[in-house]
């Protein structure tokens, strides 16, 4: 595959706590070391949102393309065949360099990651941290046997939909909590689906054997009291709120296990378990929540995700004629 344009579609971010605007530049100059890969979908995820927002511990020269995450295919490479599919990630791909809202990047070799031919690319970009992060707090963190119950919130968003798909595959039990009517028919069939404000152990059925918690705040706090003595509670989001405040005498007496998860260091424990499942999310027996959008739609994209209104993960197609 070959690029015979001299300029391409870029979302360029001119200053921190505005929108980047949708702009041509030129496609970048191929190098050895780097691979040249026309984008296909790129992830507008809450660290993109802080980068944005000029709030996170790295921040680039402005003007600066932002995207840390993305798929697409090569163009020119010294490592990765012409028109494969791959995975754009790491290496300071929109932090410290330029990332992957844009029709062509210039990324690392060490950033590209081939993906099975024929993988939807939207799903290509999205795919490895909520399922790595439910994988990992299902089997590894929480451990779910067989005829437990297990009680996860946010359970339309892509960690928590995961979440009840690998747990009620453990052969769990599996309630679904949310914090919105609209979100009630996004949770998996696999599970019950409840308000977060309808929660009590008459409504779930009894105590739970585990709680995995992906959203923090009161919703955290109001589901611990729903879990037996020496059951565990996994943590593993605070977009609810970051705070959690103990009685110990109450916490001594409750006798639940707080277990957080930290993906920082289970990358590469994940990774075969993660790509194992990929044909099932590629066909349609696990399901992954996402909302795509064009790329000139990126200030509704955004919006959805400030306010929560989101389905699952964003996704900005970066080709041509996806602007609708």
């Amino acid at each position: 595959m070959s690029t015979t344009a001299s300029t391409s579609r870029t979302l360029i971010l001119e200053e921190f706590g505005t929108l980047p605007r949708l702009g041509e530049r030129a496609v970048p100059e191929p190098r050895p070391g780097h691979t040249l890969v026309r984008v296909a979908a790129a992830t507008v995820a809450h660290l993109d949102l802080n980068i944005l927002d000029g709030q996170f511990g790295i921040l680039p020269e402005l003007p600066f393309v932002p995207g840390t995450q993305g798929s697409g295919h090569v163009v020119v490479s010294d490592t990765h065949p012409a028109g494969a599919l791959v995975r754009l990630r790491g290496e300071g791909l929109g932090l410290d360099r330029d990332g992957a809202w844009a029709e062509h990047v210039l990324v690392p070799d060490a950033a590209v990651e081939p993906m099975p031919e024929g993988t939807d690319p939207a799903l290509a970009c999205i795919y490895f941290s909520p399922v790595g992060t439910a994988w990992a707090t299902v089997h590894a963190v929480a451990r779910v046997e067989p005829g437990e119950r297990v009680l996860v919130t946010g359970a339309s968003g892509a960690v928590g939909a995961m979440a009840v798909q690998l747990a009620a595959r453990a052969g769990a039990q599996v309630v679904g909590a949310v914090g919105r009517p609209a979100k009630l028919p996004h949770v998996p069939d696999a599970a019950t689906a409840l308000l977060a404000s309808d929660l009590s152990e008459e409504a779930i059925g009894g105590k739970a054997d585990v709680l995995i918690d992906t959203v923090g705040g009161q919703i955290l706090r109001d589901a611990l009291t729903l879990v037996r003595p020496r059951g565990r509670a996994a943590l593993l989001g605070y977009t609810a709120g970051r705070e959690l405040t103990l009685d110990l005498a109450d916490f001594f007496l409750a006798d639940v296990t707080l277990l957080p998860v930290n993906m920082i260091s289970r990358g590469a424990e994940v990774a075969p378990e993660v790509l194992r499942l990929l044909p099932d999310l590629s066909s349609g027996v696990l399901t992954l929540p996402f909302e795509r959008y064009g790329a000139a739609a990126l200030g509704e994209a955004v919006e959805r995700l400030r306010t929560g209104a989101a389905v699952g993960k964003i996704v900005l197609d970066m080709r041509d004629g996806a602007d609708a």
